[in-house]
């Protein structure tokens, strides 16, 4: 019997390989064992080879697919399409439809960006509710998502979390009091912490976290977590979660904000995890402990976890926590190292009058408490004294928390004497009604006293607030150059408009302060550096700055109107025709500069006798030109004005030898007295000679021309 030979299948190549014979035979035994196929002409069987070839790179990958968007059904969304689109996955579900959640989903308008709340808090959710919910949360994205008391189970609290972490649904979300939630729910809660990157609060207040359960948000938390805010008072933490939570938040750099309240944390193993916390975690700035068992011994852990802190914790929560004056020693002894704490609530603790002795040291020695509560702590009169020593010896404490101790008429006089000389305390909490004495005028005296911290605290509340204000104007004047030019009173005319101008820009001037000779005498230096073109630019504008008609101050005899009490000193406005400006720069402070100009006789080579200050012109930095004035301007006395005017009686006198350019550079310090007299009598005898007179008349007309040109 003949075996009828198998065709072999036309191979995608045409060469044979080196082993072509072994994966012959093996094709021919698979030709063999499968189906027959028809004879070959020939006769003859035929060996069948078995090719395997590659497609070339273009073609490797078919195709792509994209992952779904999360937000292909939020674009141009409208309320009633959210609503229909939640109705009908009810109506599949079989389910109840939330009215609440109807009525808040009909008051959105603007659903383009986050909506403030999503507020479920009392509905109860099971699993099928919870699936109907993700035809919201596709849709609209929220900022707090309140799902407080809904009595989530396992399954739907996993469908919940999964949705929220998917769709990045909220930032704040609250799932307390929620006791059955169980080790999957706190599972998908833990990769929806771990996932989520806009999630910054959580609140699992009264939501148990077990020992089972515990491992999952301790992954979350030390792996990566962007919340800022963690909720988890009465969540039963006590033991081996508190340990792994403490553990996991030494190496978490985000979370600021801790709440372990009624937890029933000890004093030993608890507490000592938490001072390790505080060791390693320095990007914590809020630990609220409140209503647990730390104990004096617990807060021994915690103190040397707080002298660590460098930067980072700034509030701490102790209250009720069985704290006696023993802990209050090891308090006052941490608090001076302490650097970045500025609120310590201590009440409700039996701290007493001998607890408050022992942290009254620690909080002098304190740079940074602002803040201290001791609310009902089982002060009498003799703990107000000691806090009263506190107040008085702390110029940074803003509040104090004094309720429910029982703080008499001695205690509150000794807090009201301390207030007179505390300036920082802003609000000071006692009770309103006055304790009972034996004496009952002191029940009144009580009254006045409590009435005296409330008026010393509102004092202090206003000077802060001018301090503030001084502070947002030294900021502002820092931040943007200003020149203020004060003007003195004019001589002139009622009737002519620059006289006017100067004599309103100068009703509130007044003598300038001992300390602008300083002033004068930088600005004096940096002028003589200037060079002999500014000195020639600066005597052309100095004689522009008169008018012709009106008399030089240094022809005017000198007189002794002058009282005493008005001699002015030296850097002062000391001349008739004096202006200020005060200039203000950044990163220099306020200076005030005066300087005086004097005028002289044009072309003269060396003046016999100095005189006394001319006029006197405001002069800016070197940099910028001089303001011409077409107009002389006379200075404010506290007495009327009068007419001619009076000459200085402490004008500099010059040195012999000094050439008319002085007016750029006076001493600093000019000698007052008869010298100054002497100088001016001697140049008025010299400058009253007709012939002078004409040419200066002629010379400062001509100048106060040029200067109006330049001004225009």
């Amino acid at each position: 019997m003949e075996i009828p030979p198998q065709e072999a299948p036309p191979g995608p190549g045409a060469d044979a390989d080196g082993d072509a014979d072994a994966d012959a035979e093996e094709a021919s035994a698979e030709a063999e064992s499968s189906s027959p196929a028809s004879p070959p002409a020939d006769g003859r069987l035929k060996a069948v080879s078995k090719r395997v070839t590659f497609p070339s790179d273009e073609d490797i990958v078919s195709g792509a697919v994209e992952p779904k968007d999360p937000w292909r059904h939020a674009q141009n969304v409208t309320v009633d399409e959210v609503i229909s689109a939640y109705r009908q996955a009810c109506q599949k579900l079989n389910c109840r439809q939330i009215p609440k959640l109807l009525r808040q989903l009909q008051e959105f308008t603007d659903l383009e960006h986050r909506i403030d709340c999503l507020d479920l808090k009392g509905e109860k959710l099971d699993y099928k509710a919870c699936e109907a919910l993700e035809e919201v949360f596709k849709r609209l994205q929220f900022k707090v998502v309140d799902l407080e008391q809904t009595s989530l189970d396992e399954d739907g609290a996993s469908a919940l979390f999964d949705m929220i972490e998917y769709y990045e649904s909220a930032t704040h979300l609250n799932i307390s009091f929620n006791k059955h939630i169980g080790t999957r729910g706190w599972q998908a809660a833990a990769h929806m912490m771990r996932k989520t990157s806009c999630l910054q609060y959580l609140d699992a207040r009264s939501t148990p976290l077990l020992d089972h359960s515990a491992p999952f948000v301790a992954r979350a938390l030390r792996i990566r977590s962007s919340l800022a805010v963690l909720h988890l008072e009465n969540a039963s933490l006590s033991g081996r979660p508190l340990v792994l939570l403490a553990t996991a938040l030494k190496m978490n750099l985000n979370l600021r904000e801790l709440y372990l309240a009624d937890n029933k944390l000890n004093g030993l193993q608890d507490s000592a995890h938490l001072g390790n916390l505080l060791k390693f975690n320095c990007s914590l700035q809020i630990l609220d402990l409140r209503n647990n068992h730390v104990l004096d011994s617990g807060l021994a852990y915690i103190c040397e976890g707080l002298k660590e802190q460098r930067k980072g914790l700034a509030t701490l929560v102790l209250w009720n926590n069985q704290l006696t004056h023993t802990g209050m020693a090891f308090l006052g002894m941490t608090l001076p190292h302490t650097q970045s704490l500025e609120t310590l609530n201590l009440g409700h603790n039996p701290i007493g009058n001998e607890g408050v002795r022992n942290l009254k040291n620690g909080l002098i020695g304190n740079r940074s408490v602002v803040r201290l509560g001791l609310a009902s702590t089982k002060l009498t009169c003799e703990g107000a004294v000691a806090v009263a020593e506190f107040i008085a010896e702390c110029p940074r404490l803003l509040r104090l928390d004094l309720r429910e101790n029982e703080i008499k008429t001695g205690g509150l006089m000794a807090l009201s004497l301390a207030l007179k000389v505390n300036h920082s305390l802003l609000r000071l909490d006692l009770d309103r009604e006055p304790k009972k004495e034996a004496v009952k005028s002191f029940i009144e005296t009580q009254k006045a006293l409590l009435t005296e911290i409330q008026n010393g605290c509102k004092r202090n509340f206003v000077l802060a607030r001018e301090r503030e204000e001084k502070e947002q104007q030294l900021q502002l004047s820092a931040s943007m150059p200003e020149i203020t030019v004060t003007q003195p009173q004019p001589l002139e005319e009622p009737g002519d408009p620059a006289a006017t101008g100067a004599h309103n820009g100068a009703a509130s001037s007044g003598p300038l302060p001992d300390s602008d000779s300083d002033s004068d005498s930088e600005v004096e230096e940096e002028e003589e550096e200037d060079g002999d073109e500014e000195e020639e630019e600066d005597g052309q504008r100095e004689e522009a700055s008169c008018d012709p008609p009106a008399p030089c101050p240094a022809l005017i005899p000198p007189t002794d109107s002058l009282s005493p009490q008005e001699t002015k000193p030296p850097g002062s406005p000391s001349s008739p025709t004096e202006q200020r400006i005060s200039v203000s720069s950044p990163g220099r402070g306020h200076k005030v500069f005066v300087v005086t100009r004097v005028e002289s006789p044009p072309e003269r080579a060396e003046p016999p006798s100095p005189p006394t200050c001319a006029s006197q012109l405001p002069l800016s930095l070197p940099s910028p030109p001089l303001l011409p004035l077409a107009q002389p301007i006379g200075t404010q006395d506290s007495g009327p004005l009068e007419s001619p005017p009076e000459p200085p009686q402490s004008g500099p006198a010059l040195p012999n030898g000094l050439k008319p350019e002085f007016a750029l550079a006076l001493p600093p310090e000019p000698p007052p007295g008869p010298e100054a007299k002497g100088g001016s009598c001697s140049l008025e005898h010299e400058l009253r000679c007709p012939q002078d007179e004409r040419e200066l008349e002629e010379l400062l007309r001509d100048a106060s021309q040029e200067a109006a040109q330049d001004t225009l």
